[in-house]
């Protein structure tokens, strides 16, 4: 693997320098179905040079000089495919040698690499590794970019996953912690390695063609500089930034991030209310917990609905977005639904939904 370098600027370089940079996620395969296909193709070529040699038997001569039977051509194309070669059956004719040279000789080359196929693999990986990066770099739209794979980090993956339902592979973490882009692409996430607050960085994790990005830094200033950049490169993205501190919320605002949460200061509030209102704490955990219970979603207001007080629904509405902009349930603007309108609702979650 290339370790990352801050002073290359990776975004200029060619797809195959790339390799240990940008990981791609593999596709999963047990290590007994892996040998059993190899061995299956060991098979299949040993097959094929019997059926061969047994069709064209009038061809060989055999050193008892009574013929070629099917254990025969089992035994030449046993030896011959694994390079053994004893010498005691051999071609005799014209088009039999012919056949050895264009027939035989790449089914023992195909029989060799399958056999070999894991010290095969380990020379081919960085190829197939760049075509791949090639592959996807082309491709990639509308995903969504990840910086920082930490408890924060993971946390918002993980409700991409769930509520949104956003493939693995339509996501990208950037990280400079190897173990942290490890986890990642254990779930099947792409990685890129290297800072965020770089802009050849970001442009590997091609963040000028992504919808939205999540900045999940450990520190402050690194959410600011990471914002920065990426709000540069990407002037329609939608910026989530996670930050510890409420006084660095304007400088976040100013660097171009859409919506700003402050960790320190919303964990301190459930902390303050769990000592006197612990169910109310209670609520908030089983809103935000994705899997099971009650959830917070967003829905289009269905044309039925349309000149009815989101009050008076069958849902819980919490909110009205409308225009982009969003109205408490309880605000005058939006005492009627009107169309183009999405509602904020409660919504019950099961185990069922979250697999559909």
């Amino acid at each position: 693997m290339i370790a990352y370098d801050p002073r290359v600027r990776v975004a200029d370089e060619p797809d195959h320098s790339l390799v240990g940079v940008v990981r791609m996620p593999e596709p999963a395969l047990s290590p007994i179905r892996s040998i059993g296909r190899r061995i299956l193709g060991a098979l299949l070529a040993l097959v094929a040079a019997v059926f061969i040699v047994y069709l064209g038997r009038d061809g060989y001569r055999d050193v008892n000089e009574d013929g070629l039977s099917l254990l025969d051509a089992f035994y030449y194309a046993t030896v011959s495919l694994s390079t053994t070669g004893y010498g005691d059956i051999t071609p005799v004719t014209n088009s039999a040698r012919l056949i050895n040279v264009l027939v035989i000789t790449p089914l023992r080359v195909l029989f060799l690499i399958v056999l070999v196929g894991t010290t095969l693999e380990v020379l081919t990986e960085r190829s197939r590794q760049a075509f791949r990066i090639q592959k996807w770099r082309t491709k990639v739209r509308d995903h969504v970019v990840v910086v920082g794979f930490g408890t924060k980090g993971r946390a918002a993956v993980k409700t991409l996953l769930g509520d949104e339902a956003i493939e693995p592979n339509k996501i990208v973490v950037v990280d400079t912690d190897q173990q942290a882009l490890d986890a990642a692409a254990a779930l099947g996430l792409v990685t890129v390695h290297g800072s965020a607050t770089r802009s050849d960085v970001l442009r590997v994790a091609a963040v000028q063609r992504a919808r939205a990005v999540v900045v999940a830094a450990d520190r402050d200033d690194s959410a600011v500089l990471a914002t920065l950049t990426a709000r540069e490169l990407a002037p329609k993205a939608h910026i989530v930034v996670s930050v510890r501190e409420a006084e660095n919320v304007h400088l976040l605002k100013q660097s171009g991030a859409n919506q700003v949460v402050v960790s320190s200061e919303t964990a301190g509030r459930l902390l303050g209310m769990a000592t006197s209102t612990p169910v109310v704490v209670d609520m908030f955990e089983d809103l935000l917990t994705p899997e099971s219970g009650l959830a917070i979603a967003e829905r289009p207001a269905e044309k039925s609905e349309e000149g009815g007080s989101p009050r008076h629904l069958p849902d819980i509405v919490l909110g009205v977005v409308r225009d982009g902009q969003l109205y408490r349930v309880d605000a005058a603007a939006v005492d009627a639904i009107e169309p183009g309108d999405r509602l904020l609702y409660v919504k019950k979650v099961t185990p069922a939904d979250r697999v559909e």
